[in-house]
């Protein structure tokens, strides 16, 4: 078994990066923030903390912008991005309100500089935020166009020495075709990189994936939905999918 395996396998991790799509704060609306789901995403959370674990988060901001479309439509590409990227501020802003409601210290770092309204991003400082029990919000992607906030997701995960990257999703881990629109889809338990990206499953975009890969860096899929989810896979249960 290889090492990522491994640890994933070990419920002993410490530090975890959590990423969620900016779609996933919708709920059930069709579009913006819906405070019930992100209620209960700041719930889940704080019965995860209990545990011991580090958390940080990188939140994508499709709720409200999507660059990518936007560009597919005749928007010039990285100012499209910009604004996706200032989505994401919204976004990890809204998060770190409902945390804090909990009494959960939380900070907001961003990779585009606003001072009113987060912290730059510096590693070292948000390693600290860490170690002393407060929640990252990592927002504003990489700061640069033409990445997602997949890639986001994994460099920052390398940066602060994260242990597994956990993926959360609207379904309960990779499948085979979308379980959504294929009933003969067929759930995952485990499933290489490699295998990932020959098979174009879209979990998170090939740069992302390969740059887990590259780095050793496992990642769990699951479903957001589920109660308890995120502590149980720091307890070590069998929850989603496992790309490593």
């Amino acid at each position: 078994m290889s090492a990522a395996a491994q640890k994933v396998k070990n419920p002993g991790f410490k530090r975890l990066l959590i990423k969620l799509s900016g779609e996933a704060l919708m709920g059930e609306r069709s579009y913006g923030i819906d405070p019930g789901t992100v209620d209960f995403i700041a719930h889940e959370v704080r019965d995860t903390l209990k545990t011991g674990a580090q958390i940080a988060l990188v939140i994508g901001g499709g709720n409200i912008f999507r660059g990518i479309e936007a560009s597919a439509q005749g928007m010039e590409r990285s100012s499209a991005d910009y604004m996706g990227m200032l989505a994401t501020v919204i976004n990890a802003l809204a998060v770190q309100n409902a945390l804090e409601k909990l009494d959960i210290p939380t900070r907001v770092q961003s990779a585009i500089e606003m001072r009113e309204l987060a912290e730059p991003y510096i590693r070292r400082k948000a390693v600290r935020h860490l170690e002393k029990g407060r929640v990252v919000i990592f927002a504003a992607g990489t700061g640069n166009p033409y990445f997602t906030t997949d890639t986001a997701a994994a460099l920052r995960a390398m940066e602060i020495g994260a242990d597994v990257i956990f993926k959360a999703t609207k379904v309960d881990g990779v499948y085979t075709a979308d379980p959504v629109k294929d009933p003969r889809a067929k759930k995952y338990d485990r499933i290489s990189y490699l295998d990932v990206i020959r098979k174009g499953l879209k979990v998170m975009d090939s740069t992302a994936i390969t740059l887990c890969m590259d780095n050793h860096m496992p990642i769990v899929v699951f479903n957001l939905k589920g109660k308890g989810n995120i502590k149980g896979l720091v307890a070590g249960k069998k929850v989603g999918t496992i790309i490593d």
